[in-house]
């Protein structure tokens, strides 16, 4: 008998040795993670007293990161090399690193963080060559500083080389910023920036567009109130003047990507003594507005391309949902002038958002459209 046969002989052997002792001859197991808590346990925890929301809200308004639209400048210095391959959405490895930012006197913050990759589409390979990040700071370094009362950020970065890839930030921050006009306090609040990536030896690798979003709990807590999870939420579960901005909206600026039932890219945010929750969607760069090459409708709508566009809100009776269109309405200049209003953005892509922007209100210009797209839809 060869040595080969003798050892497969050896294997199934033993592979029916241990499935005849049983559970006692098997190898004990990792100990199982602790169950996560219930999402509705927060849903009864006690409230602070009002003169405490009070003052979390202005803490959160005056926080200086988010107190004016003028780009910022600053230099990330991190292995970025590294960060960029952490494409496993399972992964949640951190990376040293570090922002530079000059104050208004021309001394320069050099402030410790932590990055990591996050996201969905544009942390795949495929789509981007930079992932979305995570920055996380240390409260001991940013007093006095552009980032005094952050924890961690969102920052949304130009996620490929091109000209073409700076101006699809530009145009999401436009999303952000006619939700903003649209709704001051139940919006994310974004900032751009121009972001210079320096790696470990001290070499420029590259600038790029990029933007914060505004922390989840500080929009709650501008709304005196906090994020809350509600899977399989239902239409009757949200505050119907909210959700109506929000689903309008994002008819308006053709996006499809979000969903209230499964919790993705809408936060919920939870106010004492109200038993409805207020609906703050966020994560616009698959839309219409923006439209980059890797931007596809979800499978099962009813339409081709993400620049068409598909109601996915509540069916109200008209009378409901008129005032929702009234503030679009009332505000279309203000809409219409934001893209001059965005640095950097070219010619060609203010015309082509303006363009769009002006097509929804041309498909909401009487009763009648309203009720069609609105109303008769469901």
């Amino acid at each position: 008998m060869t040595t080969t046969t003798t050892r497969r002989l050896a294997i199934r052997l033993a592979a029916v040795l241990l499935a005849a002792l049983g559970a006692t001859a098997r190898v004990p197991s990792a100990q199982a993670p602790p169950p996560k808590p219930s999402p509705y346990v927060k849903l009864t925890q006690p409230w602070p007293s009002a003169d405490e929301l009070s003052k979390r809200r202005k803490d959160a308004e005056a926080l200086p990161l988010f107190a004016g639209n003028d780009p910022i400048t600053f230099t990330i210095a991190a292995d970025m090399k590294a960060v960029n391959k952490e494409h496993d959405l399972k992964i949640t490895k951190q990376f040293p690193g570090e922002i530079r930012i000059a104050r208004a006197d021309g001394q320069i913050d050099a402030v410790p963080v932590k990055l990591s990759a996050r996201g969905h589409l544009r942390r795949n390979a495929r789509t981007c060559d930079s992932v979305p990040l995570r920055v996380e700071f240390d409260k001991e370094h940013i007093k006095n500083t552009m980032f005094a009362g952050q924890k961690a950020l969102k920052l949304v970065v130009q996620c490929a080389g091109s000209g073409e890839y700076e101006q699809y930030v530009y145009r999401e921050y436009l999303a952000y910023r006619t939700f903003n006009l649209l709704t001051p306090l139940r919006s994310f609040r974004a900032r751009l920036a121009k972001v210079t990536y320096v790696d470990a030896t001290g070499k420029t690798t590259a600038t790029r567009a990029a933007m914060f979003l505004e922390d989840d709990g500080d929009v709650a807590r501008r709304l005196e109130g906090r994020t809350v999870s509600i899977p399989r939420g239902q239409f009757e579960n949200f505050d119907a003047d909210t959700l109506n901005l929000m689903m309008v909206f994002e008819y308006m600026i053709g996006n499809t990507d979000f969903s209230i039932f499964a919790l993705h890219n809408v936060v919920l945010v939870q106010r004492p003594n109200e038993k409805l929750y207020y609906t703050i969607p966020y994560d616009f760069d698959v839309s219409g507005l923006v439209n980059p090459p890797y931007a596809l409708p979800a499978r099962g709508l009813t339409i081709k391309t993400v620049v068409d566009r598909l109601y996915r809100g509540p069916c109200r009776p008209l009378e409901q949902i008129e005032p929702t269109i009234a503030n679009f309405v009332a505000k279309k200049d203000l809409v219409l002038a934001l893209p001059e209003e965005i640095p950097g953005m070219d010619k060609g892509d203010r015309d082509d958002v303006k363009n769009y922007l002006e097509s929804f209100y041309s498909l909401v210009k009487n009763s009648k459209d309203v009720k069609r797209i609105f109303v008769d839809s469901g």
